[in-house]
């Protein structure tokens, strides 16, 4: 008999270090009686048949959305997945959790336009995942946690510490990813001084 039949297997084939799966919160769930009222509400002065309806269809769209937006993050020896995304472990970099006012400031002033994004709205704290392949210009990812410390661990990261930080680490964007598209834009350059010299 084999060793490993009842331990989960991730992306990769290989064993399941941490998962997590994004749920919508109970507050997020009082949107579905909240819609079957507005549904119910449209159509009730036309026909209280209608209205009921109405409502029910409206309440089970809400609940297929809610459904819909769960997503996992799991972690493997050899593979990262958050949500839809794949990559080797190879590849990521450093790793940062971030809660509260720091976790607000990455999902807003500090986000790249580049990065990979996994938010969920219902899920404040966030984990930055620096992605060192130079095949990828996404520079990190960035991805809703409700246990960031646990995450972090996982990848062999730490949490953000405010008084321990710098503006230097503020700007986490690889130099290779920096020098790319210092060269893409003197390329551009070059190409638009030719042609308008001609």
């Amino acid at each position: 008999m084999t060793e490993n039949v009842d331990k989960p297997v991730g992306p990769g084939g290989s064993p399941i270090v941490y998962q997590e799966t994004l749920r919508p919160t109970w507050p997020m769930w009082l949107m579905v009686p909240l819609g079957a009222a507005l549904g119910w509400l449209t159509l009730a002065p036309l026909s209280t048949g209608w209205g009921i309806a109405s409502g029910i269809v409206v309440a089970a769209v809400v609940v297929f959305v809610l459904l819909a937006s769960q997503s996992d993050i799991t972690v493997t020896t050899t593979h990262l997945q958050v949500g839809r995304a794949t990559i080797e472990r190879k590849y990521v970099g450093t790793v940062t959790g971030f809660r509260a006012d720091d976790a607000f400031e990455q999902r807003g002033p500090k986000l790249h336009g580049l990065a990979y994004l996994h938010l969920r709205s219902w899920i404040k704290p966030v984990a930055r995942i620096q992605i060192e392949d130079e095949r990828d210009r996404t520079p990190y990812w960035l991805t809703s946690t409700a246990q960031p410390e646990k995450l972090v661990d996982a990848l062999g990261g730490t949490m953000y510490v405010p008084e321990q930080s710098s503006e230097a680490d503020d700007e986490d964007i690889p130099q290779w990813l920096i020098d790319a598209e210092r060269a893409q834009l003197e390329a551009e350059q070059a190409e638009e001084r030719r042609e308008q010299q001609q």
